[in-house]
């Protein structure tokens, strides 16, 4: 990504006043509008910029890992996937956020790997899907929960929040080893390792376990958009809940414990249901 790249050797040139104005002042231009919760979040990466990141990325992982070739499961997770993509775009233009659609250009793989219960959507659209989440996910439903949580965060932007909370991080700690320059070498270590703890703990991972509830709400919304019944996202939350082990504790996790997931799952349910009866015509 050049334009983030020249941007962060062009901030190591800056003097300390202009660090901290230029810090303060992207907390109120760069921000953008999540849709469904009208949350303003921190977006100071251009768009075409992170498109561009994900279709790379993406292809070096198309060169890397091995496509399932199981024809069923392959159209499974392509027609699932293509109508919550279809329904994502819509609800961006019902949002008032139908300018983003362009920046998405959808594409759906399933990767053979049943030790891997996992999948994501990069920025851009691309999506990924590993075989081992399939004995979770058991139905199209249940796959439209895993997809429709993944799709969420593209749309919703996080990718651009986490990287844009990073890039300020980095620009804080500039801030702090210039202010801490004349103190001990002890003492600028002390600080600087506080900095990194409060950073960790105080601005990115609460972000990113804020965007994982997001991301649930609005794949809740999605999926039921789509076609498929809401209340099937309990269903796979209580079959993860029962072959989980090794957590990491939820206070440092980016992704909440299966019990608070299912907690405030339960309480989006009956946003999602409306969706689902006008699309079942119920």
């Amino acid at each position: 990504m050049p334009g983030v790249r020249r941007t962060q050797a062009l901030l190591g040139y800056l003097p300390l006043s202009w660090l901290l104005i230029l810090l303060c002042a992207s907390f109120w231009v760069g921000c953008a509008q999540v849709p469904l919760t009208n949350r303003r979040a921190l977006n100071i990466v251009s768009d075409s910029e992170l498109t561009q990141l994900g279709i790379n990325e993406y292809r070096k992982i198309l060169r890397t890992t091995r496509p399932c070739t199981d024809r069923e499961k392959v159209e499974m997770v392509q027609r699932v996937g293509r109508r919550i993509a279809t329904e994502a775009e819509n609800f961006l233009q019902e949002s008032g956020l139908g300018y983003k659609i362009r920046y998405f250009q959808w594409e759906f793989t399933l990767f053979q790997d049943d030790k891997q219960a996992n999948a994501w959507c990069l920025p851009g659209g691309k999506v990924g899907v590993y075989t081992g989440i399939l004995k979770y996910t058991q139905n199209e439903a249940g796959l439209a929960v895993v997809l429709g949580h993944e799709i969420a965060h593209a749309i919703a932007g996080h990718g651009n929040e986490r990287m844009s909370h990073a890039i300020l991080a980095q620009l804080g700690g500039m801030a702090l080893s210039r202010a801490m320059a004349s103190s001990p070498e002890t003492t600028r270590g002390i600080f600087n390792q506080v900095y990194g703890i409060a950073a960790s703990v105080g601005v990115i991972l609460p972000y990113s376990r804020l965007q994982e509830e997001e991301a649930d709400r609005i794949g809740l919304v999605l999926m039921a958009r789509a076609g498929y019944d809401p209340r099937e996202a309990i269903s796979f939350w209580e079959r993860m809940k029962k072959d989980s082990s090794h957590r990491t504790p939820e206070f440092l996790s980016t992704h909440p414990l299966p019990e608070s997931r299912i907690s405030y799952i339960n309480s989006y349910i009956p946003e999602a249901l409306r969706y689902f009866k006008q699309a079942s015509g119920g």
